[in-house]
């Protein structure tokens, strides 16, 4: 071996020493350190950011405390309210949402389960107030985006609509989409737009619709009347404001003078 290979060689040799020395005597940055963390103990898992309680890594997540099990009711808190989560911060609704999104899941998971078990499930207005807090929280949150849009670009940002009538002839409330093609293209999309009603059999359902919707409100209407005929016959100086206030569809100074509310008898008072 010639004597300048045999420099060469010893003086790779130095620099890597050197090299290693330095890079073990210069201070460890964060991710080393938890690099060496995770390494010394390889079981332990760091939670995530995004859960706000306690990380559960099972099944049973989806399902009540066991001390509720056998329980007939739970108590629990009201509703969110609108006027609560408008105070609340952006990323304290988004972590509220997910709460309650996690709550849901477990009310309907014991839901199912008490209705295959054939037990009853305790306090089922839980899952209403549940989905009125959700319900709250979108209101919200579409609040602060329409407040954002209008000031940024003057328009609500929320999706155009529109009256339409379908294949029945009810008018019904349609939402545009977003597609990939463009109208004169999207052959599936005027297909399903041009539905178009008509015929004797749509008339008939429409006539036939029309007089239903005229007796609910018929009937509803001779409800209210005969509630303040009944009043009056029994109280002849009744407050008539109130009954206004109460029944506003009702004439009750027409009613009022009519032989209708006269009663045939008596009542019997102090005896």
């Amino acid at each position: 071996m010639s004597s300048a290979l045999i420099k060469c060689l010893n003086l790779a040799k130095t620099v890597g020493n050197a090299t290693v020395k330095s890079f073990l005597a210069a201070p460890k940055q964060p991710w080393q350190t938890c690099s060496a963390a995770a390494l010394q103990t390889p079981h332990v898992q760091m939670p995530m950011q995004m859960h706000t309680s306690a990380v559960r890594r099972d099944l049973m997540e989806f399902f009540d405390d066991k001390k509720n099990w056998s329980e007939n009711e739970v108590k629990v808190g009201r509703a969110w309210r609108t006027e609560e989560l408008r105070i609340k911060s952006n990323k304290e609704l988004h972590q509220l949402w997910f709460v309650l999104l996690k709550e849901r899941n477990m009310l309907l998971t014991m839901e199912h389960e008490c209705n295959d078990k054939m037990e009853i499930f305790p306090s089922p207005e839980r899952i209403d107030k549940v989905k009125i807090s959700m319900e709250n929280l979108e209101t919200v949150v579409r609040e602060r985006n329409k407040a954002y849009h209008l000031l940024e670009t003057g328009e609500t940002g929320e999706r155009p609509q529109k009256a339409v009538k379908n294949a029945f002839g009810l008018q019904v409330s349609y939402k545009a989409c977003e597609h990939a093609l463009p109208p004169f293209m999207n052959l599936k999309w005027i297909k399903s737009r041009n539905i178009g009603f008509g015929g004797r059999a749509v008339n008939r359902f429409l006539l036939k619709y029309r007089e239903k919707l005229y007796n609910a409100k018929r009937k509803a209407k001779n409800r209210s009347r005969n509630e303040v005929m009944m009043i009056l016959r029994r109280n002849p100086n009744f407050d008539l404001d109130v009954l206004r206030r109460q029944f506003p569809d009702v004439n009750v100074d027409k009613l009022r003078n009519e032989d209708k509310i006269r009663g045939h008898y008596v009542p019997k008072v102090g005896v």
